[in-house]
């Protein structure tokens, strides 16, 4: 069951993150939970574990570390089809 919480809390995340950047995931769903999960590992790694914590997740640096991510995969992304 924590497993299962812990992919709702990524894709909610990585969700979160595309609409606070107004870009799109690619993989719909799929990806929204990639990059919680994801971005949950990099604010992890640079901010810590600080703030409410939901289904092994802390919330503020996951999303800090979600919206990073979505941002650098958005970058590369508009590079690759301009080329």
């Amino acid at each position: 069951m924590g497993f299962i919480i812990f992919l709702i809390v990524g894709g909610i995340i990585g969700w979160l993150a595309g609409l606070i950047l107004g870009k799109d995931i690619p993989g719909g769903i799929i990806g929204n939970i990639i990059a919680g999960i994801i971005g949950a590992w990099i604010g992890g790694a640079i901010f810590g574990d600080w703030g409410p914590t939901i289904g092994g997740m802390a919330i503020i640096p996951a999303l800090i570390g979600a919206v990073i991510l979505v941002a650098i995969v958005s970058f590369i992304l508009k590079k690759m089809r301009h080329a």
